[in-house]
């Protein structure tokens, strides 16, 4: 197994990415806690996979840091929390601008902060495509995915020897777009998938993968890796 005996602790967790992630790290014999600010969901989430959790804001400075006291050392982080709001950039409130920026910015900047994290071991942040391939009323996450990736290629520096990466994906089925009325969702989804090279959307465990390929490849750092089912080129 590759990931046995070590810790991994990951950071929105309780779906999504997230959940991908902790089931396939605790899969490769990892001890994994999983964090979010959704306690029901959490409970839930951490029942289903046989992990542990923790509640945790990371809009909150000192939710972060009290997560990371009691997580002590480890050996990997992942950060997949987000809250996303879009809109024109004209008309789009400033309050779900400066949300968008507060909890997937600010909120992997907390966490980057508090972690404690092993020489050699891993932290992961999840971006996003729009970084580099923006639509439309999305400048904010645009702006945000590449301000994440920046951070990325910094820390990978300054807290080195942990290594520092991030994933930034495509378009995913995942519950974040659970909203969405399921009529609706499925025809963008088949849409975007008609539209990719690979001819499909992408799933929670591609993006899994990669992420336990940053965990266990210890020459990687400063490493952003697009996984976008090749969205970027069409």
């Amino acid at each position: 197994m590759l990931l046995a005996g070590q810790k991994v602790v990951v950071v929105g967790g309780s779906s999504g990415i997230g959940l991908s992630t902790a089931e396939l790290a605790k899969s490769e014999g990892a001890d994994v806690t999983i964090a979010s600010r959704n306690a029901e969901r959490l409970k839930a989430a951490a029942e289903k996979l046989g992990v542990k959790s923790m509640p945790a804001d990371v809009t909150s400075d000192e939710s972060v840091a009290q997560l990371f006291q009691k997580c002590g050392v480890v050996n990997h982080v992942v950060v997949t929390a987000a809250q996303l709001r879009t809109g024109p950039f004209k008309t789009v409130p400033m309050e779900d601008v400066r949300a968008t920026m507060e909890a997937k910015f600010w909120g992997a900047w907390r966490v980057a902060r508090a972690a404690q994290i092993k020489p050699g071991g891993s932290l992961t942040l999840v971006s996003g495509f729009l970084s580099v391939r923006p639509r439309p009323a999305a400048a904010i996450v645009a702006a945000t995915n590449g301000a994440l990736e920046s951070l990325a290629r910094s820390l990978a520096l300054e807290l080195a020897p942990v290594r520092v990466n991030a994933i930034s994906p495509g378009i995913i089925d995942t519950p974040i777009r659970a909203a969405m009325p399921e009529a609706a969702r499925r025809e963008m989804l088949a849409k975007a998938a008609a539209a990719l090279p690979v001819g499909r959307v992408g799933l929670g465990e591609d993006i899994a993968r990669q992420i336990l390929t940053f965990m266990t490849v210890g020459f990687a750092t400063g490493s952003i890796v697009y996984l976008d089912g090749g969205g970027r080129v069409v």
